[in-house]
């Protein structure tokens, strides 16, 4: 019994509408939560987008009513349907590409043939999400999984593919929420290809492996260095109003501490200041698959995953009609001497049951040699987190 898969990827804020800030600190809220459950169950890399996390648990909760909208409202931080609804209605047709980089999201509906959803959901979709339901036969599992995933591959310059297996689809799959964000951006400052070289990385203290490493010499960048978290902060910006931001402890098995404040690691990017730096930072990429649904579940989300509880009655039927059987996110990020390639996609099943110049300042070193916290940002906003624990691992 299978219903709602939701796909999506990363969008961005421009507008001061007051929804609008409302929903982006929820985000900023739940990136932490997210990047705390993760953290916590593996030691490897990862990578996740809350935003598009938030974005399609809001557009699935525009569908949930009674104590099961409630639930997600409270494990994401949301503000109420109309707040959210709001937020998203303004922020969705600004998610476009500039002259500086490239920016895609689309929304998408699926839905099985001659299934009804209800009126005000169906003007959700339109009016807040862009999309318009479209007829698909789940019953024939491998062409259907083969248009979503066709779907998503096209719009995500084929970094997220294979989302969807066709064994999650079947007769009883009565609706598939896609939405799908590429985003790719230029360092304002590239790193030069002929300084890129080898350099030692502690995956801990004892064990080093050697990884190629971007180098800037005598740049101005963002920069802190917190005393209270023994930790620096870098922000490398990207055209446009986007940047990375590196979370480096001063130890080199100092991250497990970094991972115990999170709250403070995320305040404390505020504080970054023009500094004279020498940066050394690896080279790496990252694929990550996450189990949403397990760490919703974590997050106290239970009833629309309980087919006794479960009321997604706004989107079709009645209160136990419907029921998320699936929640999960791939995610793709590449970081080069040019800049940063990035990519996300979530899936919701349901069920029925500036340049530097030479300075007599001494530069601080910014030597990223030990494992690390990296943010994504644009236009202040967190749209992917993520951590590396081993540059080497592709």
């Amino acid at each position: 019994m299978k219903s709602i898969i939701t796909l999506f990827v990363l969008p961005l804020i421009f507008a001061e509408n007051p929804a609008v800030k409302e929903f982006t600190n929820a985000n900023n809220l739940f990136a932490q939560n997210v990047y705390k459950q993760l953290s916590q169950n593996q030691d490897a890399n990862f990578l996740v987008s809350p935003f598009s996390a938030e974005t399609v648990l809001a557009f699935a909760q525009s569908g949930c009513k009674g104590e099961s909208a409630e639930e997600i409202r409270n494990a994401l931080h949301l503000p109420n349907k109309d707040k959210v609804e709001s937020a998203l209605k303004s922020l969705l047709p600004k998610f476009q590409s500039s002259d500086l980089y490239t920016l895609h999201t689309a929304n998408k509906l699926y839905i099985k043939n001659n299934f009804v959803i209800k009126d005000e959901f169906k003007h959700a979709a339109s009016v807040v999400y862009q999309t318009h339901p479209e007829s698909v036969d789940f019953t024939k599992s491998v062409e259907a999984a083969k248009t979503i995933n066709d779907w998503v591959g096209d719009h995500t310059n084929n970094k997220i593919r294979d989302l969807i297996n066709s064994g999650d689809l079947d007769d009883d799959t009565r609706a598939v929420l896609v939405n799908a964000l590429y985003f790719q951006a230029n360092w304002s400052r590239p790193f030069q290809l002929v300084n890129t070289h080898k350099r030692r990385f502690f995956k801990t203290a004892s064990d080093i492996i050697k990884v190629d490493t971007l180098t800037h010499y005598n740049q101005y960048f963002n920069y802190y260095e917190c005393p209270h978290l023994q930790a620096q902060f870098l922000e490398l910006p990207f055209k446009g109003d986007a940047s990375l931001v590196v979370v480096l402890s001063n130890e080199k098995d100092g991250l497990s501490s970094l991972e115990k404040q999170l709250d403070q690691v995320f305040a404390s990017q505020h504080e970054l200041q023009k500094t004279f730096l020498n940066v050394l930072l690896p080279k790496f990429k990252i694929e990550t698959t996450v189990d949403f649904k397990v760490v919703l579940q974590n997050l106290e989300v239970r009833q629309v995953f309980d087919a006794q509880m479960a009321d997604l009655s706004g989107i079709a039927g009645d209160k136990g009609d419907l029921v998320i059987d699936k929640v999960a996110q791939k995610t793709y990020v590449d970081v080069s001497e040019e800049g940063v390639e990035a990519a996300a996609a979530t899936i919701s099943l349901t069920v029925e049951p500036y340049s530097g110049y030479l300075s007599p300042v001494i530069p601080t070193d910014f030597v990223v040699d030990h494992p690390f916290i990296f943010f994504v940002k644009v236009n202040g906003v967190i749209i992917f987190v993520g951590r590396v624990t081993d540059p080497s691992q592709y």
